[in-house]
């Protein structure tokens, strides 16, 4: 009798027609047995080693420097979900390329929960509506686990600059062309500072920043006269009236700063720049995982004492990865939009 092929045969006929062949009967049948009850052993191995995520420290990646906006959220979050889930959270900070070496870093790690991308629209819109090539596909590259919120820009001068209001700006702007510079840290700030040019006919020089806090640093010694910078990093210097705050850039007043009027508001009608910051995962991280730290970060989001500590700075919006998913999309498909109508140069 013909022996089929052993590629012809389904694997567990074929392991056990090997053995046969060189083993025996009786011999092969015991280790085929033996084998197959190992195989099937894995499969709930991989699974209860998902359910029992984390283990281990988890990784926060930020793509800005520590005392940013985002950072702020990222060290609130993980100090708490280290609570929550029992395992060290560490933060850690790489700053550049307008988030660019962060996202690729992020983008590359392995897929086991243990690094965490909380990031912003610089890295996931603006970037790949400013450049043409990226390291990272902000889609194909992450899981998207939850919104964290969203936060106006306020538009800030130095103390010595004699302006008091965003018309006030556009005027001096337009009688002293090229005296007037705009530091910016992020693609929101500087996308910010470019669309208010364009807007208001004026011209003024941007210098870029590895991240906001220096770029606001410049802004506090005078080395810049301007800067449009995110609410949870500006505050405080608002506060201590080391810069000057003129306006908010959402079309609406900020809870942050309810007491500013809008850009839109202040003779640019339309005008309207806001920041996000959300939380992913690298892609193919097990579904189980993202369902599990989707619902541990939306718990610490919801909860009062997060939303007193984190302050009226960020408008928190939770919510599920599908939901992140759409917005992302739209977000990207939006600032396309907003670079073209500001004319930037897409690199």
């Amino acid at each position: 009798m013909t022996q089929a092929p052993l590629s012809a045969l389904p694997r567990r006929a074929a392991l056990r027609a090997l053995l046969s062949t060189t083993l025996g009967a009786s011999m092969s049948t015991l280790l085929s047995t033996t084998l197959s009850g190992a195989l099937l052993a894995l499969a709930p191995a991989t699974g209860h080693a998902q359910t029992d995520w984390p283990t281990g420290p988890i990784r926060f990646i930020v793509p800005f420097p520590a005392g940013s906006g985002t950072d702020l959220n990222a060290r609130l979050i993980g100090e708490r979900l280290s609570t929550s889930l029992g395992v060290p959270v560490v933060v850690d900070n790489r700053p550049g390329a307008d988030g660019s070496i962060a996202a690729e870093a992020a983008a590359r790690s392995k897929p086991d929960g243990y690094t965490v991308f909380v990031t912003s629209n610089s890295t996931h819109a603006s970037n790949p509506a400013l450049r043409r090539k990226l390291p990272y596909d902000p889609i194909r590259d992450f899981a998207p686990v939850t919104l964290i919120g969203t936060a106006p820009l306020l538009v800030l001068v130095n103390p010595s600059l004699p302006v008091r209001s965003v018309s006030e700006l556009i005027t001096y702007g337009r009688a002293n062309p090229g005296k007037l510079s705009f530091s910016s840290g992020s693609a929101s700030s500087r996308v910010a500072g470019e669309m208010f040019k364009s807007q208001s006919g004026i011209d003024m020089v941007n210098v870029t920043y590895k991240g906001n806090p220096q770029a606001l640093s410049d802004l506090v010694a005078g080395q810049v006269q301007v800067m449009f910078c995110d609410a949870g990093t500006a505050l405080p210097q608002v506060t201590a009236q080391r810069v000057r705050a003129l306006a908010a850039t959402s079309l609406t007043r900020s809870s942050a700063a309810p007491e500013l009027p809008t850009v839109a508001e202040s003779g640019l009608p339309g005008f309207e720049m806001i920041a996000w910051t959300a939380v992913f995962l690298p892609a193919g991280t097990p579904e189980p995982i993202v369902a599990k730290l989707n619902k541990a970060i939306g718990e610490i989001l919801r909860s009062a004492e997060f939303r007193q500590k984190a302050g009226p700075a960020t408008d928190l919006s939770p919510g599920t990865p599908q939901q992140l998913d759409a917005f992302v999309r739209s977000e990207i498909d939006k600032w396309k939009r907003v670079v073209a109508q500001a004319k930037l140069e897409v690199e």
